[in-house]
């Protein structure tokens, strides 16, 4: 079979890449590139360890082809620090020990930063439905939730 050959927008800089028709964008992502944040839990979709966004919209990596990011913009756990700096999100979780083993924390962090682009005030019930697609078998939701509530009012303070 021929590799295919990709030319995506990722975290913000242009990258080119061969992958299998068959390979996942998860695959890609951590085996090609070399951006191993996104994780693979259950590999079904289930769990959000792998969570993405493509073109602004929040997928599982796992239940996307590395092709179908051809001309599309992904959007990794790698790219919400700027240099040193951590994502209001980022601090808030540490702030609030929202995190223990960590696999589950990337998915967590790119899920709730889609939700907070596209609502700024999310209500509790609202950051609970957009996330319950992300499972942590570690710490527990409540710390998650406070997190992502502290971290979307910092940000709504600008």
């Amino acid at each position: 079979m021929s590799q295919v050959h990709v030319t995506a927008k990722i975290n913000g800089d242009t990258t080119e890449y061969l992958c299998e028709p068959d390979e996942t964008l998860l695959d890609v992502l951590r085996n090609r590139l070399g951006l191993t944040g996104a994780k693979e839990g259950c590999g079904t979709g289930d769990c959000g360890a792998c969570s993405v966004t493509l073109d602004g919209r929040l997928v599982c990596s796992c239940l996307v082809l590395g092709a179908e990011a051809n001309g599309r913009e992904v959007r990794t756990i790698e790219g919400m620090a700027h240099g040193e700096t951590l994502h209001p999100l980022q601090r808030k979780f540490l702030e609030h020990a929202a995190l223990q083993c960590g696999i589950c924390t990337p998915g967590f962090l790119v899920a709730a930063k889609a939700l907070l682009d596209k609502n700024p005030d999310p209500s509790e019930t609202e950051i609970r439905y957009w996330l319950a697609g992300n499972l942590c078998r570690c710490t527990g939701y409540d710390k998650i939730v406070r997190a992502v509530q502290d971290a979307a009012a910092e940000m709504r303070k600008g």
